[in-house]
């Protein structure tokens, strides 16, 4: 299982939130370049960006800051990135600028057609990104809850074509209060593409109960405030999901 580390980006800054609140960051760079290169050489073989300005503004801010990242990484591992991707000329330049895939959240909700567009336009490179809690779909930084079951749309979306779900528990994002595994693995048994987790993971015990479900269908896990906190070691953590990878294959 992949362990894939967040870098989220407010201001030009690396910063984590609380249960995504623009108001409880915690800076722990002002140096994201500086910090996906640490974790490369902690052993990561892909990266997580979120562009939270992005995300509430409806359109890149942290442009200076990715571009950054990305001359940083060079063609030595993934990168993907969230946070205000709403068009297909944005997709374009995210992917023209070297990233390998663009995670659509809100807006796939919000507008179906645009992330079915995106599949066509751009097949193997779109994630999506499903936010809930309970079960229903989030929207908009998570300030707005919908109707929308959690695996009736990641169905759909499936079928348009995305490559990966990225499924988030916000009532655990940034908390260290672990993953919420078992609507993980539900949401993963419901699908055949593969599900990343994300939100919660606060230890090592966490690493090694979702590789227990890895089978399921989940491929990794984004971890964010457990690495920069020091509750989780990062190239421990992925020795260990390698390792839950070599056992279930002997």
């Amino acid at each position: 299982m992949l362990l894939i580390p967040a870098i989220d980006l407010k201001d030009g800054h690396c910063v984590r939130l609380r249960q995504g609140a623009m108001d409880d960051a915690t800076v722990f760079s002002e140096n994201p370049a500086a910090m996906a290169r640490h974790w490369i050489e902690k052993g990561a073989r892909r990266l997580h960006l979120v562009d939270l300005n992005g995300a509430f503004a409806g359109k890149p801010k942290n442009e200076a800051a990715i571009k950054d990242i990305l001359n940083e990484v060079g063609d030595e591992i993934p990168v993907q990135l969230g946070g205000g991707i709403r068009d297909l000329d944005t997709i374009e330049r995210c992917l023209d600028d070297g990233l390998s895939y663009v995670i659509i959240g809100t807006a796939a909700v919000k507008n179906p057609g645009f992330l079915h567009d995106a599949c066509g336009a751009f097949p193997g490179h779109i994630i999506v990104g499903l936010d809930a809690r309970d079960g229903k779909v989030a929207v908009d930084g998570w300030s707005k809850m919908t109707g929308h079951d959690v695996i009736d749309l990641a169905k759909k979306f499936e079928d348009y074509g995305v490559e990966a779900v990225i499924y988030t528990d916000i009532g655990r994002d940034g908390m260290l209060s672990g993953v919420n595994i078992e609507a993980t693995v539900k949401l993963a048994q419901a699908l055949r593409i593969p599900v990343i987790a994300s939100g919660g993971i606060a230890s090592l015990k966490d690493v090694k109960a979702l590789c227990t479900v890895e089978s399921e269908g989940i491929m990794g896990a984004i971890t964010g405030r457990a690495i920069y906190e020091g509750t989780l070691d990062f190239r421990k953590a992925q020795a260990e999901a390698d390792k839950g990878k070599k056992a279930s294959a002997a």
